[in-house]
């Protein structure tokens, strides 16, 4: 029965992609790690690999989240678009994410961490459990050093290692998945069997694009984040102090209801809490030799 629930729960997830195919064209520029659909052999690798989980108690696994993951990337990307025409600055924006993730307690997930800048002048960010980081033009030229700017990645990467968007799925969607076809091996589903695993996909897809872009997280799972990107910024060698220099300017700049402001806590909120963490950390402060890289790489 646990190798039933299993491939049920892996259909819903192939399933839902393989349907998405017009929102996967949109993310074809992201590289390969976004591009095109699940061959049978991906699925089958995986199916091969994955765990029975049981019951909505259990994790999803890594394959799962990085599945789930690429199929909201593909929804964000239906309400923005990619910015193609600086490939150093994406490519910098990766080598920051690298060096904060390298040295974080999960360096490595199922296809890896990959970011992205978002051609829009709106002040945003977001992260998909696959790994997926998008960064708006409008919140890079809002950083005034690279220490900022690894505070916003740092950020994103602790949402994706405290599973932050995979919890945004109501346990019921999972439950409800589990149950749809009873004891029935997907072999046997019927067409109505197949549209329900579909629509339950769908809807948990719908629910972390909706708390990313809509609603975002509740202010105790947004500071916990924070808390997170400062360990990992110091583990790094970056000053943890550049999340709370790149919040001191978001509260220059954002706008109440859009971006960062109708997803986020407020930035002074978020200072008050950084600033409590922030004095756990001894780093010697290496930001100056950083500051000539910056320049030439934000333009």
């Amino acid at each position: 029965m646990k190798n039933k629930f299993c491939i049920i729960f892996l259909t819903i997830i192939i399933t839902g992609v393989l349907l998405s195919c017009t929102s996967l064209t949109a993310v074809a520029d992201v590289g390969a790690d976004i591009v095109g659909m699940i061959n049978e052999n991906a699925a089958n690798a995986i199916s091969t690999s994955t765990r029975a989980i049981g019951t909505a108690a259990k994790e999803i696994n890594p394959e799962q989240e990085y599945y789930i993951g690429r199929a909201v990337a593909a929804n964000i990307l239906d309400s923005y678009t990619l910015y193609t025409e600086n490939q150093e600055l994406t490519a910098y924006l990766n080598n920051i994410c690298a060096a904060i993730t390298i040295n974080s307690p999960r360096p490595d997930i199922y296809n890896g961490y990959h970011v992205a800048l978002l051609d829009s002048n709106e002040i945003n960010a977001f992260a998909t459990s696959g790994g997926h980081i998008f960064v708006t033009r409008g919140l890079v030229n809002a950083a005034k050093s690279e220490d900022a700017l690894a505070g916003v990645i740092a950020h994103e990467v602790a949402h994706i290692q405290l599973k932050h968007s995979i919890k945004a799925i109501k346990n019921i969607r999972i439950v409800q998945a589990l149950l749809v076809t009873g004891a029935s091996a997907v072999g046997a589903a019927t067409g109505r069997d197949v549209k329900e695993l579909t629509d339950v996909m769908n809807e948990s897809v719908g629910e972390i694009v909706h708390t990313l872009i809509n609603s975002g997280y509740s202010q105790t799972q947004e500071f916990e984040a924070d808390n997170a990107a400062l360990f990992f910024m110091a583990s790094a060698g970056y000053n943890p102090s550049g999340l709370i220099e790149m919040l001191k300017s978001l509260n220059k700049v954002q706008t109440a209801g859009v971006g960062f402001g109708k997803t986020h806590p407020s930035p002074a909120m978020r200072i008050t809490n950084a600033r409590v963490s922030v004095k756990k950390y001894k780093v010697t402060d290496t930001s100056a030799s950083r500051n000539a890289r910056f320049a030439v790489e934000v333009k």
